[in-house]
C-alpha cells in the first residue's frame, strides 16, 4: 500500500510537470479602430522585414495589466495592455513586436512539443526508477529519484525555452535592422523589465537563470547592446507622427481602463494637449459625466474637425447618453472618413437602430452588412445586424446573424438552435442556407469536443 501511495504521488507530480509546460491564456481582447490601425502600422515594416505577408499578421491587444507579449499559434502577436502602459515610445513597442515575430518565423509554437517531449522523457525515466525503488520498499529513495527527475525535466524544458527566447531576440534585432528601425527602444524596454525584476526582488545570479523561461535580462541587454549599437539604424530618429499617435492611444487606453480618478490625476485640467484631453474624455465618459466628456471631445474637434476617432468618440458619448439621433452625424462622418472601418461602422449601425426610426433600418442593414463582410469576427456587429433583420421582419436572416454572434461568443448550444432555425426557413442552396449549415456543423463539433473533454 505504501508503494501504491508513493506511485500515486509520483503520477501527480508528473501531471503537474505536464501542466506547467502547456501554454494557456484566457484574457479578454480589447478592440478599438484607432489602436488597431496604429499597431498594424507599427508592425508593417517589421513584418515585411521578417518575410511574412503584412496582411496575414495580426497585432491583438489583450486586456491584462501585466507587462507581457506572446504568440500562441498562427501569425498573431498578442500585446498586453500593461505593456502599452509601460512603454514610453512607439519604438519600444516595435522592439517587442520584432521579438514576437522572431518566435513566429522561428516556428517556436509549433516546436513547443519538442521541449515538452524531451522534458517528459526525463520525467518518465525518473518515474520508472522511482517505481522500482518503491516496489522494493525504498520509499525515500523513490521520492528522491522522482524529485531529482522532475528538476532535471523542468530544467531541460526551461533551457529549451531560453534558447527560443535568445533566438527570437536575435531575429527581432535583424528585423529592426532590415526595416531601418533603431534598437534603442528595444534596449530601453529590456531595461524596464530588468528594473521590474529588481523591484520584485528576483535574483539575477546563475542559479536563478536555471529556473527561468527567459534569459537573464542583464545578459540579454549586454548581448543586444553590442548588436544594436553597431547597426546602421542605431541613430535612426523616431518617427514623430507615429510617436504622437502612440501617445494618443496610450492616453486613450488609460482613460478607458483605469479608474477615472487615477486618470484625472495623471491628466489634470491644466494640460490642454491632445493626449490629456483624450484621456479625460474617456475618464469622464466612464464616470457618467457626459457633459464634461462632450466638452473635452468638442475641444479636440476644434483642433481637428475631421479626425474620425474624435468624431467616433463624440458619437459614442451621445449614443450612450440616450441621444441616438444626435449621434448619427458624427458617426456617419467617422464611418465615411475611415472608409467604413468595421468597428466604427458597427457603432453607427447601432445608433441608427437606437433611434427607433424605421426609416433608418435600410441604412443600418447596409452599414452592418458591410461591417461584417470586412470583419466576420465582430459579435457586436452580428448582434446589431440580427436586430436590424428582425425589425424588418426577416426572421431567417435574423436567426442566422444571431447564430454568427453566438458562435463567436462560444455559446455553441444556442448557436446550434439558431442555425437550425435559420436553415429550416432559408431558400435551400442559397449562400445563407449553406452558411447556416456550416455553423450547425461547427457548433455540433464544438459541443462534442467539450463533452469528450469532460
Amino acid at each position: 500500500m505504501a508503494a501504491m501511495r508513493i506511485l500515486a504521488n509520483l503520477l501527480a507530480l508528473c501531471a503537474l510537470v505536464a501542466f506547467t509546460v502547456q501554454p494557456a491564456f484566457a484574457q479578454s481582447i480589447l478592440r478599438d479602430a484607432e489602436t488597431e490601425a496604429l499597431l498594424q502600422e507599427l508592425a508593417y515594416p517589421l513584418v515585411e522585414a521578417s518575410g511574412l505577408e503584412p496582411g496575414n499578421v495580426d497585432i491583438v491587444l489583450v486586456n491584462d495589466p501585466s507587462i507581457n507579449a506572446f504568440v500562441a499559434g498562427g501569425q498573431v502577436v498578442y500585446l498586453h495592455s500593461g505593456l502599452i502602459d509601460a512603454a514610453d515610445t512607439a519604438n519600444e513597442v516595435q522592439g517587442v513586436i520584432a521579438h514576437e515575430l522572431g518566435h513566429i518565423t522561428g516556428g517556436h509554437i509549433t516546436r513547443f512539443g519538442e521541449g515538452a517531449k524531451s522534458a517528459t522523457g526525463v520525467s518518465l525515466l525518473s518515474l520508472l526508477i522511482a517505481v522500482g525503488a518503491a516496489a522494493a520498499g525504498a520509499g525515500d529513495a523513490a521520492l528522491g529519484a522522482v524529485l531529482a527527475g522532475q528538476r532535471a525535466a523542468l530544467g531541460k524544458f526551461l533551457a529549451f525555452t531560453r534558447v527560443q527566447e535568445s533566438s527570437a531576440d536575435a531575429a527581432g534585432a535583424q528585423f529592426l535592422s532590415d526595416a531601418g528601425i533603431s534598437g534603442r527602444g528595444s534596449l530601453t524596454f529590456f531595461g524596464k523589465l530588468q528594473n521590474q525584476e529588481f523591484r520584485y526582488g528576483r535574483s539575477q545570479d546563475d542559479e536563478a537563470g536555471f529556473v527561468r523561461t527567459h534569459p537573464l535580462s542583464g545578459d540579454r541587454i549586454a548581448r543586444l547592446r553590442e548588436v544594436y549599437t553597431a547597426d546602421p539604424a542605431w541613430d535612426a530618429p523616431d518617427d514623430p507622427a507615429l510617436q504622437a499617435r502612440f501617445m494618443r492611444v496610450k492616453a486613450k487606453l488609460s482613460g478607458y481602463l483605469a479608474d477615472p480618478a487615477r486618470t484625472l490625476a495623471s491628466f489634470p485640467e491644466s494640460r490642454n494637449d491632445v493626449a490629456a484631453r483624450y484621456a479625460r474624455a474617456y475618464a469622464y465618459h466612464k464616470d457618467a459625466r457626459m457633459d464634461r466628456a462632450l466638452a473635452e471631445v468638442d475641444a479636440l474637434l476644434e483642433m481637428d474637425p475631421t479626425d474620425p476617432y474624435f468624431l467616433e468618440l463624440k458619437g459614442q458619448v451621445l449614443l450612450e447618453s440616450g441621444r441616438a439621433a444626435d449621434a448619427l452625424e458624427p458617426l456617419r462622418q467617422a464611418t465615411e472618413l475611415t472608409n467604413s472601418q468595421p468597428l466604427i461602422a458597427s457603432i453607427f449601425g447601432h445608433a441608427l437602430i437606437a433611434t427607433e426610426d424605421e426609416s433608418h433600418l435600410p441604412e443600418a442593414e447596409n452599414v452592418l452588412r458591410a461591417a461584417v463582410s470586412r470583419d466576420r469576427l465582430n459579435p457586436f456587429a452580428w448582434y446589431q445586424l440580427g436586430k436590424t433583420y428582425a425589425a424588418q421582419g426577416d426572421m431567417p436572416r435574423a436567426q442566422l446573424a444571431t447564430a454568427e454572434q453566438q458562435v463567436l461568443n462560444r455559446d455553441y448550444g444556442r448557436a446550434l438552435q439558431s442555425a437550425l432555425a435559420a436553415e429550416a426557413s432559408l431558400p435551400e442552396g442559397s449562400p445563407d442556407w449553406l452558411r447556416a449549415q456550416d455553423i450547425t456543423l461547427q457548433a455540433r463539433a464544438e459541443l462534442e469536443r467539450i463533452r469528450d473533454s469532460r
